[in-house]
């Protein structure tokens, strides 16, 4: 039987292009960390303002990972 088992963290991945881009820096940046990256749901969208002009996006995000069996590390 498959046995799988996964764990959920919440990030704020932030760019100052784009929402798409800011949830691509906080994946890539949590990938460089975490192994078995398998999804994530994004919960919370907004922005900062700078003399009237949008001058960042924040995306906040789960990510869920599968918790590696010791033969996978």
């Amino acid at each position: 039987m498959d046995e799988r088992t996964y764990s959920v963290i919440e990030l704020v991945g932030v760019s100052e292009y784009s929402y798409d881009d800011a949830v691509r820096r906080a994946i890539t940046r949590a990938s460089r960390t975490l192994k078995g990256l398998g999804w994530y749901k994004i919960t919370d969208l907004r922005g900062l303002i700078r003399d009237g002009e949008v001058a960042e996006y924040q995306v906040s995000l789960q990510i869920g990972f599968r918790l590696l069996r010791e033969d996978e590390l």
